[in-house]
């Protein structure tokens, strides 16, 4: 599964803190935030509570460390990997994105966006996983701009957005049951890109 990384066995500082980081991440990503307490978390990864602690002052610091490691693992090591693999051109990396989140789609351990869940659990603007949540689907989007701008699209940063919301939107489909959705989207996704490089040639 994209973004998956087991705890790892033995012992030590670093090691406890990552069993209890690997922990979170599988527990959030598929159960929820509020869902998964820190107890269930203290007895999946076998690590001792004030050693929790020790390398998390609250529940809200691990799971910003979550949200983090979701943008390595998700972000840089998956998708960005994946579309450099499937297609040399930016153009055809866009669109490849849509070829990796049909495979992931058709898993049946597909957790969705956890930046999107993240923010729909902590609906106060204020909050700081809200912030942070905003913040990662930023860099999703940062993204986006540089294949847009190394495509050639005249506006690279609308572009962002709009294929932004093609992505978003496809995974809330996904959720819905819709196995299709990665394919709907990569063929409004390529109408759009054919127009926006109409216009740059133009």
């Amino acid at each position: 599964m994209p973004g998956t990384r087991k705890p790892r066995r033995g012992r030590g500082t670093v090691d406890a803190r990552e069993r209890v980081l690997s922990t979170a991440y599988n527990l959030f990503c598929h159960h929820g935030i509020r869902a998964v307490g820190v107890d269930a978390i203290i007895e999946r990864s076998g690590v001792a509570k004030m050693s929790v602690y020790r390398h998390f002052r609250s529940k809200d610091d691990l799971v910003l460390a979550v949200l983090e490691r979701r943008e390595q693992l998700w972000l840089r090591d998956w998708l960005q990997a994946e579309t450099c693999r499937r297609a040399e051109d930016p153009a055809g990396r866009l669109l490849a994105v849509f070829d990796v989140f049909d495979e992931w789609f058709r898993r049946y351990d597909f957790e969705g966006c956890f930046f999107i869940n993240a923010m729909l659990e902590f609906e106060d603007r204020g909050h700081r996983i809200y912030r942070e949540s905003r913040r990662h689907l930023a860099t999703v989007r940062e993204f986006l701009r540089e294949l847009a701008e190394q495509a050639g699209v005249r506006d690279p940063e609308q572009f962002s957005h709009q294929w932004h919301i093609l992505m978003k939107g496809s995974i809330v489909a996904a959720q819905e049951g819709d196995r299709e959705a990665a394919r709907r989207a990569q063929q409004t996704g390529a109408l759009l890109l054919e127009q926006e490089l109409a216009r740059t040639i133009a």
